[in-house]
Order: structure tokens, then C-alpha cells, then sequence
């Protein structure tokens, strides 16, 4: 996998991620120049499941300048690319109550732009309280284990 175009990182904030699944993006010419050059945004974007098909959904392409006429819409559906089975599994966790279909970051296999996806439940401020703290208590211990090291 090479480097993420861009990453959501609300997402792991706001949801607790259950799977994750890479699927492929349907894209326009000028989308993927936009892409490229990082004007791309998935903070705001969930996917949607719609007649066995996926779909991404407010994921914000700017356009891009030297489009002209061909330029694309900077907020449409895109549809993205999966297996049938998977399409299948995530369209099920997705009818469980709180669950939801999130992009967690972009990036270019090759010439392809893929979507790592994650089914997520929603965390409540207690969810996210405990992880700020084990966060925290991370920080300490590692601060603490350098000092020692700088003490010998």
C-alpha cells in the first residue's frame, strides 16, 4: 500500500471501526487529476448500499482548474467498486442499529484509487473519554521510560 492520498481522521475518533474492506473508486478524468493533486476531502463522506450496488456519498473532489466544460460535479455519488459478497456483508452490518459504512482514507494503488472502508458504531463521550485517558496514560509511560533511558 503507498502513501494515503488523504485520511479521515475524525473517523476513528467518532466511530468505533468493527472491518474494514478496499474497494475500488469510479472516477471521472478531471476527478482523478483533482485527487492527485490532493484537493480531496472524505471528512463529511459515508457510503450507502443501493440496489446491491455501493455508493460514496458527500466526498468533496474540487474541481479541477484546467478542466473547462468537462469538469466534474464537486460533490456527487461515486460508485465504488467490491465483491458481491462483501457488498453483501457490509449492506447486513449496516442494517444492525448504529452502524455505519466509513471512508477511512484514499489512496492510489497504482493507477487506481482505492477507499479503505470501515463498518463503525457511533461512540458516545463516555467511549471517547476512556480513550482520550488510555491515550494519556500511553504518553506518560512512554515519557517516563525516556527519562530513564536519559538517567543511565
Amino acid at each position: 500500500m503507498t502513501q494515503p492520498v488523504v485520511q479521515n481522521r475524525k473517523a476513528r475518533h467518532e466511530y468505533e471501526i468493527l472491518e474494514t474492506y478496499e474497494v475500488g473508486v469510479v472516477l471521472k478524468g478531471t476527478e482523478v487529476k483533482s485527487i492527485r493533486m490532493g484537493k480531496f476531502s472524505l471528512a463529511e463522506a459515508f457510503a450507502t448500499v443501493h440496489n446491491n450496488e455501493l455508493f460514496l456519498v458527500n466526498a468533496h473532489v474540487d474541481e479541477y482548474a484546467q478542466g473547462n466544460i468537462f469538469n466534474h460535479p464537486v460533490r456527487r455519488e461515486r460508485k465504488l467498486l467490491a465483491h458481491r459478497r462483501e457488498i453483501l456483508e457490509m449492506e447486513q452490518a449496516v442494517n444492525r442499529k448504529g452502524h455505519t459504512l466509513i471512508p477511512l482514507k484514499a489512496y492510489f494503488k497504482g493507477d487506481v484509487l482505492k477507499i479503505q472502508l470501515a463498518v463503525g458504531r457511533g461512540k458516545d463521550a463516555r467511549d471517547k473519554r476512556q480513550d482520550k485517558a488510555k491515550q494519556e496514560a500511553k504518553r506518560e509511560i512512554a515519557r517516563a521510560l525516556r527519562e530513564q533511558e536519559r538517567n543511565r
